[in-house]
């Protein structure tokens, strides 16, 4: 079989292991890169080059880097001179026109991080988490204009336990998108693979975050609570406000527990967490990130707080 020669399209670090597996794979010409333009990062707003786009110049792999791929002829141009069999695109951020759809001689493919045709969009790692769902998946589709809706190639399913969080579930999911990836485009390059249409009567669809979404609302029951936090861990971290001060909440545990209390309300301080009222049952609080400081057990910051029960989060 001769190389396949593919454009790999990918801006974040879960892409990053696909990425490296078609770069060293013996079956496969990675001929370009193309990746979102660096932003500038920390206090000093210094521009940090991404680590793919390090990865693609340390293999001397050309490097694009679009505004908009859709509007810039240039680019288009030179992807179509490389003559490509496949485009793969995994969370590459931008959308794609017809003609760039249209440019490798076999398909584009992508890989969404979902069992399509839930969870279209631009949030299905989080969302799956934040619903509480205990499977999802990753799902490799023949790109079309319509978001997400291409007719379905492979997919892989997996669980997620009941304190995952969306670092663990991305890290997964990164690690078995390679083979997907490969086990797709080779079936399609020998005829091997016939994709099949989605059922549109099942499809749903994610949204962004938005910033008010990160406060915690301790009127939420204790079990979807916990779902949000683990949900948006590390990433867009909920947060709650105590003596006007931001603390961030990465690690909880739903527990049961009927007592008289506000919502927010701290119930008990235990050795392992601090025990926090909501709508039904509570939540134990086991790991915080207070304003200004480091990442600290829920206990050892109660301590240098001087927090006791009966206060109240708001």
């Amino acid at each position: 079989m001769d190389k396949i020669r593919a454009i790999f399209f990918g801006t974040p670090d879960i892409t990053l292991k696909s990425f490296e597996y078609f770069i060293n794979s013996p079956d496969y010409d990675v001929l370009a890169l193309v990746t979102q333009k660096a932003k500038a990062q920390n206090r000093g707003n210094k521009i940090v080059e991404r680590n793919i786009t390090k990865i693609a110049k340390a293999n001397n792999i050309p490097v694009f880097e679009p505004d908009k791929i859709s509007k810039e002829p240039d680019i288009i141009a030179s992807l179509k001179n490389l003559k490509p069999d496949f485009f793969i695109t995994f969370a590459f951020g931008q959308i794609l026109s017809e003609e760039v759809i249209d440019i490798p001689k076999f398909a584009t493919i992508n890989l969404h991080a979902s069992l399509l045709p839930e969870l279209r969009g631009a949030n299905p790692i989080s969302e799956a988490i934040k619903q509480g769902m205990k499977y999802t998946g990753i799902t490799t589709m023949k790109t079309v204009l319509e978001l997400d809706a291409g007719d379905i190639c492979l997919q892989e399913k997996i669980e997620i336990t009941p304190d995952m969080n969306v670092i663990e579930l991305m890290e997964i999911i990164s690690d078995i998108s390679p083979n997907l990836l490969d086990r797709t485009l080779k079936g399609l390059y020998n005829n091997t693979l016939i994709p099949q249409k989605q059922d549109e009567t099942k499809a749903t669809f994610t949204k962004k975050i938005k910033k008010e979404e990160k406060l915690i609302d301790w009127n939420m029951p204790a079990s979807k609570l916990h779902d949000k936090i683990r949900a948006m861990y590390k990433i867009n971290t909920n947060h709650t406000v105590f003596n006007g001060k931001i603390i961030k909440i990465l690690k909880t545990s739903p527990v049961e527990l009927n007592c008289e209390a506000k919502a927010g309300e701290i119930v008990d301080i235990q050795k392992d967490g601090i025990i926090v009222k909501c709508s039904d049952n509570a939540l134990k609080i086991i790991t915080v990130k207070p304003e200004g400081k480091g990442e600290m057990s829920a206990v050892s910051w109660t301590c240098g707080a001087r927090i006791k029960k009966g206060d109240v989060f708001c």
